[in-house]
């Protein structure tokens, strides 16, 4: 959703690029953040502080081309859709493909999958959003029945131990991780899971720098240790939870003890231990995950691998 509302310095809206969502105050030749947004408080990364270099006319494409050669709309639209007519002709509807922007709305994508499934008759409509985010909601659906991300920014913030997954929140969402690191505090920990020391490791309290691909194998073993340790909570798995009992046996013949992990991983025996450690015994846990997890050939199940330990221990919500 992208909400407008006008004010004395200008428009009220949303920033389009990352999903942080942060509130922008636009207006003629200058944009700033929304002090009162929940999601930024007035802070803007600089591509969101640099939104209003993007209405410039000079470099802006405002007619259309045919061949490098400026044209006129009814021109390019008669090219573009004689274009889709003959391929349909020649080799069917399923030879034209859809590939579209991950910042367009939902108005505009109903639009785009009514003209390509409807109109021309394409199931091939595809999106960045697919590329970012599918294995995430894959994994959501699995664990959930829905795509639900069951937590909001403020348990960022009210966490004692912060586990961040694959993710250079410092680069990607730098105005979320100008949060985390306002919120740290006497005994909160944070716990930085990536191959690469990014600079999102310095906020890092410890950092597993595990074999690429193993991300799965490190969150089966920490199910495993929960259950060995006497760490579940019984009464949610017995009241929230189908499958705990097939997916703990599946968990323990990857990883069965915290020395297979330490070896699959390539991890220091004692880093393991610690961090399955510190997961047992802080309640208030939040694990994040990005693109170095959904991003992957097995995204879905490094996304379920860490769902469960939370699902395990009661910590959703």
């Amino acid at each position: 959703m992208n909400s407008e509302h006008q004010t004395a310095t200008g428009v009220r809206t949303t920033c389009p690029y990352c999903g942080v969502g942060c509130g922008v105050t636009a207006g003629p030749g200058q944009v700033s953040g929304d002090q009162q947004h929940p999601a930024n408080q007035g802070r803007l990364c600089v591509k969101g502080s640099a939104l209003h270099e993007t209405l410039v006319p000079a470099g802006r494409l405002l007619r259309p081309r045919l061949a490098g050669v400026e044209s006129d709309w009814p021109e390019a639209l008669k090219a573009a859709s004689g274009a889709i007519r003959e391929a349909v002709a020649t080799h069917g509807s399923g030879s034209v493909a859809f590939y579209l922007s991950g910042q367009l709305l939902t108005e505009d994508y109903y639009v785009a999958n009514k003209l390509a499934k409807g109109f021309v008759g394409t199931p091939h409509v595809d999106t960045n959003s697919r590329l970012c985010m599918s294995s995430a909601v894959a994994a959501h659906k699995r664990a959930f029945g829905e795509d639900c991300v069951p937590g909001c920014y403020e348990d960022v913030e009210l966490a004692d131990l912060l586990v961040l997954a694959g993710s250079n929140a410092a680069w990607a969402h730098p105005v979320l991780y100008q949060r985390m690191k306002a919120a740290s505090r006497a005994g909160r920990r944070v716990v930085v899971i990536d191959p690469r020391r990014t600079a999102t490791a310095e906020l890092a309290d410890l950092h597993l720098k595990l074999k690429p691909g193993t991300d799965t194998i490190l969150f089966n073993g920490l199910l495993v240790w929960l259950a060995e340790h006497g760490d579940l909570d019984q009464g949610y798995i017995a009241r929230h939870c189908h499958g705990f009992d097939e997916t703990l046996k599946a968990a323990t013949q990857a990883a069965p003890s915290v020395s297979s992990v330490a070896e699959q991983c390539d991890l220091p025996l004692a880093d393991v231990e610690t961090f399955y450690r510190w997961f047992a015994q802080t309640p208030r846990t939040v694990t994040g995950f990005s693109q170095g997890i959904n991003q992957a050939s097995a995204g879905t199940d490094k996304c379920n691998s860490i769902i469960n330990c939370h699902l395990a221990t009661g910590r959703v919500g």
